[in-house]
């Protein structure tokens, strides 16, 4: 099976990721912080040895999910018409994924670094890097925005991912620029909500103009 740039990037990342868990097993506490609060303060604890390696393990699983999604997605519904795209897509998030482990063992292990600034700047980097390239995605059942009315209609499908890709780099610059600011995260969580809620009406409403253009037209 032939591997694409996305999948070996990824893969490169999952391999990384054990060896970085392995390299600081020793120093990392046990029980190791595996789940953190909005605020990214530590809030749950796994002990050893899977709370250092369950990072790991989860980049591993998201990396298998990418690389099965595309071969079991129902005939007109293929990912060949953004095969490409699909590639930046995986090695974007698989790469937003690594650092958020990197960033959580090491501050784990004793290391001095902002982890909330870092890891929400991540997050806001891969929100644009995923609105920049919504609007070339075709319609699927597992990426993009996926509602009964963009699944419904082509046209629905990609107006409604030009427009959620725009409001998903504005809502992802909002989150970098909060981050590396240390501001509060709050309003750009907020402002991530309203993207993808926004979105979701916006197919509603247009599936319905379309639709009622099309049986008047019939009429």
């Amino acid at each position: 099976m032939k591997l694409g740039r996305g999948e070996v990037l990824g893969l490169v990342f999952v391999v990384a990721s054990f060896l970085l868990a392995i390299a600081l097993y020793s120093r990392l506490p046990d029980p190791v912080p595996t789940h953190w609060n909005t605020s990214l303060k530590a809030n749950g604890w796994t002990p050893k040895p899977w709370g250092a390696l369950l990072p790991a393990i989860i980049l591993a699983v998201s990396w298998v999910l990418f690389l099965v999604l595309p071969r079991i997605s129902p005939r007109g519904f293929r990912f060949e018409g953004f095969g490409r795209t699909w590639q930046i897509i995986e090695a974007a998030i698989l790469g937003a994924l690594f650092l958020v482990t990197s960033v959580s063992l090491l501050a784990a292990a004793g290391a001095r670094i902002p982890v909330d600034r870092l890891i929400a700047a991540a997050i806001g980097l891969l929100l644009m890097i995923l609105g920049n390239f919504m609007g070339k995605l075709t319609r699927n059942f597992f990426v993009g925005i996926r509602t009964p009315w963009t699944i419904a209609s082509e046209e629905v499908w990609l107006r409604t991912h030009q427009l959620g890709g725009k409001l998903f780099v504005l809502a992802g610059a909002l989150l970098l620029i909060a981050g590396l600011a240390g501001f509060g995260l709050v309003a750009a969580f907020l402002a991530i909500g309203a993207a993808a809620i926004v979105s979701v009406v916006y197919s509603y409403v247009l599936y319905r103009k379309i639709e009622g253009f099309r049986e008047h037209a019939g009429s």
